[in-house]
């Protein structure tokens, strides 16, 4: 199997981790921060134990953790064969990043970046390695996710792309080949989407509840777009809509300010405990019930 090497152990980068792992792979799992890298560890078994209880396959914990090794130098990925950045939606942070890793990965290694809206080619021309590199974009949580982006970069070539879509099938992902651009076509549309809901609730048109409750009964969504803020994060749906507005230089993209006070706030969602709805205990916990007997509570938000 793979030696993969994952940047980030943040939300997305402990589900691609858990998710290779599962599989087979072996994993070297690297963040600045170890608290992160431990963290992460303590979701990935988790989710692991609890994964029969919630409908999916049974997963020897101990084998997946088994496979995964962390630290917090970018030199244990000396020898990857492939490398999944999964950093935060920041282009300066993205770019220090690159400019090291290039250094310190073998030069045969492909580079995956797993961004929400950075354009592939504008990342890769970081790098000495732009025909080796390719963009994904998973969704989360990662090993419950059928499909992913998969985005060449200008000067991506094949092999590189087989040796991504490999690795993909190897995940049990289908590879949804989409051109580059800002946002691809996934977040193009879902930060309008979950941006202008974030404005409803700002101008006190609806509470967080009610939009989510017209997209789940009138559409058959599954969540809502605030209920999926919650879930993917406030503050990264920020940086893409940011990011979007940056790239796109179009009023409609202008980031609502609620997104804002929340993501300053500490309100992130699901991760952090709170973001338009308030949960229990850990980022995988169910959102505890409110005095009401709802399944969460919306967050009061006032301009």
């Amino acid at each position: 199997m793979t030696h993969v090497g994952v940047v980030g152990a943040g939300v997305m980068g402990a589900g691609v981790a858990q998710n290779l792992a599962q599989v087979g792979h072996t994993v070297t799992l690297v963040d600045n921060d170890p608290q992160a890298t431990e963290r992460a560890l303590g979701t990935i078994e988790m989710n692991c134990r609890m994964s029969r209880m919630l409908g999916g396959p049974e997963i020897d914990a101990d084998q997946v953790l088994a496979r995964i090794r962390t630290g917090t130098d970018l030199a244990l990925l000396a020898d990857a064969e492939i490398v999944i950045e999964n950093i935060t939606e920041n282009w300066d942070l993205k770019r220090a990043l690159y400019l090291e890793l290039d250094a310190v990965v073998q030069p045969s290694a492909v580079f995956v970046a797993n961004t929400s809206a950075i354009p592939i080619t504008r990342l890769a021309s970081l790098t000495g390695r732009p025909r080796q590199f390719v963009g994904v974009h998973f969704m989360n949580p990662v090993p419950m996710k059928p499909a992913v982006e998969i985005i060449p970069g200008h000067h991506t070539d094949q092999d590189a792309l087989e040796r991504v879509r490999t690795l993909l099938t190897s995940m049990d992902k289908k590879a949804i080949p989409v051109n580059d651009a800002c946002g691809f076509v996934s977040n193009r549309v879902l930060m309008l989407t979950v941006n202008e809901a974030a404005f409803l609730v700002y101008e006190g048109v609806a509470t967080a509840e009610t939009v989510d409750e017209v997209f789940r009964s009138c559409f058959g969504h599954p969540m809502g777009p605030l209920e999926t803020a919650d879930l993917i994060g406030v503050d990264t749906i920020l940086y893409s809509i940011e990011v979007l507005y940056e790239h796109f230089a179009d009023s409609k993209y202008r980031p609502c300010p609620l997104l804002k006070k929340m993501t300053d706030a500490g309100l992130h969602g699901r991760k952090s405990g709170e973001g338009f709805y308030a949960y229990g205990g850990s980022a995988a916990a169910t959102p505890r019930p409110s005095q009401n007997g709802k399944a969460h509570t919306p967050v009061t938000a006032t301009r």
